[in-house]
């Protein structure tokens, strides 16, 4: 794998298969869901090895639970290995989260416990699984609806922490800064603003749910107008860092997605321009 990937993404989904076999938009990579193509065969590897001759991609997984209190699952990681060798992506995500436990996928990202315990036990766990797939990843920060009482540090200095002890890099998920940040009233920039820009590899940026009080991480709406602001500041923070836009139901004509990815690309290269000249 390199770490030279550049530029805006779409993350790959079956309703835009024969748009990017046909069409060929213009879309400078694209960042395909693990377990989706963990098959024996099918059309989701058939496309998978068609489209990916035209475009550079990422890898991004829902399943690892590096958080888990349970031993990692080596028949997964088996799986996802064999995968990464088929796909050959520039680099591989999943998220900093637990997914259930005695074994059992409870199909969703729950938050940890911001503890140096936590901090201990997570290093431990990326550095085997980094052994194992003889490369660096990338952990996502997840939207969050309950906080521990355990809590010891705040989110952002714990994933902070995190990427320096166990030589992770970090997939900084803009839109669920911002989600956590009403639901649990902090300021979404001081999380920016403690992100190290050395470990952040790749942004995702999403649409949510608002229901007032809270809101929930859906991605199946546009962005809204708070979370370009807070991309905005995040490059000017962090530079141009290599971005996509999440779609996972109610998924739009591709067009609209494209719309998304190109006020994306004229932020960052607004911002760009901005520094240069000043």
């Amino acid at each position: 794998m390199n770490q030279t990937l550049t530029g805006f993404g779409l993350g790959l989904r079956t309703e835009h298969y024969l748009d990017f076999v046909e069409r060929k938009p213009q879309v400078d990579w694209l960042e395909v869901i693990s377990e989706n193509y963990m098959v024996p065969g099918g059309k989701p590897l058939h496309f998978l090895d068609t489209i990916r001759r035209d475009y550079p991609m990422v890898m991004h997984g829902v399943s690892l639970s590096i958080g888990s209190s349970d031993p990692l699952n080596m028949d997964y990681l088996r799986d996802l290995k064999a995968l990464v060798q088929r796909v050959q992506p520039t680099w591989i995500s999943d998220h900093l989260c637990w997914t259930g436990v005695d074994h059992t996928n409870l199909h969703d990202l729950m938050p940890l416990p911001y503890t140096e315990t936590a901090l201990r036990h997570l290093t431990q766990r990326i550095d085997q699984v980094q052994d194992f797939l003889g490369h660096r990843i990338l952990l996502e920060n997840v939207s969050s609806y309950v906080a521990y009482r355990a809590d010891e540090m705040t989110e952002w200095e714990f994933i902070a922490e995190l990427a320096k002890r166990a030589d992770c890099e970090l997939l900084l998920d803009v839109n669920n800064v911002y989600v956590s940040s009403v639901n649990h009233r902090f300021d979404p920039y001081v999380y920016i603003d403690a992100m190290p820009g050395e470990r952040v590899r790749q942004i995702h940026l999403a649409g949510h749910e608002d229901h007032g009080d809270y809101i929930i991480d859906t991605h199946d709406h546009p962005i809204c107008d708070p979370v370009w602001d807070l991309y905005a500041y995040t490059v000017r923070k962090l530079g141009n860092v290599p971005t996509m836009i999440e779609r996972d139901d109610h998924i739009p004509p591709l067009d609209d997605l494209l719309a998304e990815l190109a006020q994306a690309r004229n932020i960052a290269n607004g911002i760009t321009l901005e520094a240069a000249a000043a």
